[in-house]
């Protein structure tokens, strides 16, 4: 009996631009018919990735990067100073193992070998690697390509189990994701517009002899939107790739937070539009995954009595009734948090604070594995 967790968000941004595209626009889609403001997946999981920083120990999270040799090189040293110079052969020699190709970055001759692509590695597997290559120069021995593999394949951080990792040279290391991130959109139709600045000189606008022009000008784009947030969980993928349920029910505690409160950085300091969600629904289910971004093909309309928030948890609750009326769909148990109180609000699920939050959905996710383990 598989279990999914499914977090649903209305979220308000300001004027901001968190996610550019290649020219520096705030990227879109259209959805229903009309231009909405879109931000990644790609874009919101690094952020929540950042965000695991501040709730989890360095143990726990990877990093992600080209620079696998300097990485692991670094580790050796600082276990092992006396190989110093060998350290940057030594990690070569760990990935080659694993048959990951490492080439010399573009122009840096000197530099260490980077990989082709950028590799998802756990703190704690770092740290295994370095010892195995020490301990195996230390011995004269070769080093053995399946304790590598091994190791690759195992204790991996949290971040690496929730958001996969993709090894092209070697499949068989790829961690498949227990997480789905979709791309936020907003619940409207939103156009990006352009704030034109100046900035002025100081000092020449202290001159009496120059003009009090601008020192630059130039222009910004920005939108601002409500936007509809979705991700979903396989807890029992989870349990499997961080290898138990414990670690994997803490594990979506901090992915709840970390989700819900991160924020992506682009302009942040611009447009000062760090917010947190206005309502956050979270379903536990048995029977499979369910976006509610249905709620949203046709755009929410808003007018001067009232704003896009409230129209779109309404959308939301309303198309949750009918996916459930409709589809038998039910979830196993459903938590809401909200600013304000409404029959929208109260239809989601049970109304609890984000401090308890967590502690509910871990409360629930153990029932079940508990039940299970027993039948």
């Amino acid at each position: 009996m598989s279990t999914y967790v499914d977090l649903h968000i209305i979220q308000s941004l300001p004027p901001s631009c968190v996610n550019r595209d290649d020219s520096g626009s705030p990227k879109s889609a259209v959805y229903g018919g009309v231009r909405r403001l879109r931000v990644s997946s790609q874009s919101w999981k690094r952020a929540t990735r950042l965000y695991f920083n501040e709730l989890l120990d360095a143990s726990d999270v990877g990093v992600r990067t080209k620079r696998v040799v300097e990485v692991l090189a670094n580790k050796i040293v600082a276990e092992a100073p006396d190989l110093t110079e060998s350290a940057p052969a030594l990690a070569e020699d760990v990935f080659k193992a694993a048959k990951i190709k490492l080439s010399a970055p573009r122009g840096k001759k000197d530099a260490p070998q980077e990989s082709g692509y950028l590799l998802f590695l756990s703190t704690s597997q770092i740290a295994r690697l370095s010892d195995l290559a020490i301990t195996s120069t230390r011995n004269g021995d070769k080093l053995d390509a399946k304790a590598v593999k091994k190791i690759f394949k195992e204790a991996h951080a949290v971040d690496v189990s929730l958001f996969g990792r993709m090894v092209a040279d070697d499949t068989d290391l790829n961690v498949d994701a227990a997480c789905q991130v979709a791309h936020a959109i907003s619940t409207h139709a939103a156009e990006n517009e352009y704030d034109f600045f100046t900035a002025v000189d100081d000092a020449k606008s202290r001159s009496e002899e120059e003009d009090a022009g601008a020192g630059m000008m130039g222009t910004v784009e920005f939108s601002s939107a409500t936007m509809y947030r979705y991700a979903t969980v396989n807890f029992d993928l989870l349990a499997e790739n961080l290898g138990n349920s414990e670690a994997a029910l803490r594990a979506l505690e901090v992915f709840v937070k970390g989700f819900c409160l991160s924020m992506p950085t682009g302009k942040q300091n611009t447009f000062a539009n760090r917010t947190v969600p206005e309502a956050i629904a979270v379903s536990v289910r048995d029977d499979q995954p369910v976006s509610l971004v249905g709620a949203f093909e046709q755009p929410v309309r808003t007018d001067e009595t009232r704003g896009y928030l409230g129209r779109s948890i309404e959308a939301l609750a309303e198309h949750a009734r009918a996916v459930e009326s409709t589809y038998g769909l039910r979830p196993v148990a459903s938590f809401v948090v909200s600013l304000k109180d409404s029959d929208a609000v109260a239809s989601l699920g049970e109304r609890v604070s984000f401090a308890d939050l967590p502690g509910r959905l871990r409360e629930t996710v153990a029932a079940r594995v508990t039940d299970e383990e027993q039948s």
